[in-house]
């Protein structure tokens, strides 16, 4: 079957109320069909393109289109083709790009690396403009694996983030998600606030740094880190969880989740002691980490129960998953340090949140602003609909 002649209808101008439906009562005098509209207002200017199947009386059309352009004083192009829109390619992929700020160059040369890995970006539209400029492109012609590769390197050089996740249902099926505690939720580390309170703290977090970039066994670690808390008043851990200071849009990730009906959970190589209050705090749904034993007011320098350890993490995730009836393809990870990987791994989409070197290497995307609810614009989440839900809810 040969596809029909089509015409597209082009119009340009300073937006307004009733553009839209003053062009479409001009083409309902005519005798079309609609194959495809879209329409974008970039700063009160108007994009609007008609894609029709072409009328016996073509000549008719495109002079009662000029005609009522001239009359709205917009801009009108009309271009003759056949069929729709040129097919997308296999392999279609979201690429969201964030920008702390984003400049030119650096959008310039993730564009560049689309244009010569063989793709083509099929749509551009903003999630958000702040904290971040989120830009999301929709892009098609090579496999998501290679694009992440290729853009990978060009986010590393220009210091922006790009995250590429394949195109489909998928996207928009993640219904669990899992964080890590320290420096991920919450800012620092909670051992390194007992040890501050120890007298302790340089070597604490010496052996925390080692840890978390993988250089040392995270239960053995920590082991050694507790036993340097020997001794300390129990009372330290109140003024700690006192100190405890969420990281920023953590609330308006964690809200905003659960507003698109997620469960949320949380696993720490941390203690019970502060993350319990955590989940009060925020109404999460389920939670994992480890608890310092107390004797007699005081700190054993013990730990009590099996460590949350890297493969621990990846455990709980996937206990999690099965509590909720969700599929590991469904769930997103987010952590920052060596013992996260697992985890990150295991999930339909592991993040990595200011995270070490090896973690960033080794997770779908990374994330390196200071801002927690960038998250959601990952998964196609705008700041205008928070915002609209916010308000809804005030």
């Amino acid at each position: 079957m040969n596809a029909p002649r089509t015409l597209l209808v082009k119009i340009f101008g300073k937006d307004r109320p009733g553009v839209t439906a003053s062009l479409f009562d001009v083409l309902a005098g005519h005798t079309v069909e609609v194959v495809d509209v879209e329409q974008t207002v970039t700063r009160g200017r108007l994009t609007l393109c008609v894609l029709i199947t072409t009328p016996t009386d073509e000549g008719r059309l495109r002079a009662g289109v000029h005609r009522w352009a001239d009359g709205e004083r917009l801009e009108a192009e009309i271009l003759s083709g056949v069929g729709d829109n040129r097919p997308r390619g296999e392999g279609r992929s979201h690429v969201t790009v964030l920008g702390h700020p984003l400049e030119p160059d650096a959008f310039a040369g993730i564009a560049h690396r689309i244009a010569n890995a063989g793709a083509n970006i099929d749509r551009i539209f903003r999630l958000a403009k702040y904290p971040v400029t989120a830009i999301e492109l929709q892009v098609s012609g090579v496999e998501t694996d290679k694009l992440r590769l290729e853009l990978a390197i060009e986010a590393a050089e220009r210091g922006v983030d790009v995250a590429v996740q394949p195109s489909g249902l998928r996207r928009r099926a993640k219904r669990l998600i899992v964080m890590d505690v320290d420096s991920t939720l919450i800012q620092g580390e909670v051992i390194e606030l007992l040890a501050e309170h120890a007298g302790c703290l340089d070597e604490v977090a010496e052996v925390t740094s080692a840890a978390m970039r993988g250089e040392l066994d995270f239960a053995e670690s920590l082991r050694a880190r507790v036993a340097l808390l020997a001794g300390l008043d129990e009372n330290a851990i109140d003024r700690v969880r006192e100190q405890v200071v969420l990281t920023r849009g953590a609330r308006t990730l964690v809200r905003t989740l659960k507003r698109l009906g997620y469960k949320v959970g949380i696993v720490s190589g941390g203690f019970t002691q502060v993350t319990d209050a955590l989940v009060d705090k925020l109404g999460l749904d389920y939670s994992a980490a480890n608890t310092l034993e107390v004797v007699d007011g005081k700190l054993t320098g013990r730990v009590v129960g099996e460590i949350v350890d890297r493969a621990g993490k990846a455990r709980l995730l996937r206990g999690f998953a099965a509590d909720a009836g969700v599929p590991l393809t469904a769930t997103v990870a987010i952590g920052d340090g060596a013992n996260d990987l697992d985890m990150l791994n295991a999930a339909g989409l592991g993040v990595a949140f200011n995270a070490k070197p090896v973690v960033r290497e080794a997770a779908d995307t990374a994330v390196n602003v200071p801002f927690l609810d960038t998250v959601l614009f990952l998964l196609g989440v705008t700041r205008d609909e928070i915002e609209a839900a916010d308000a809804a809810d005030a």
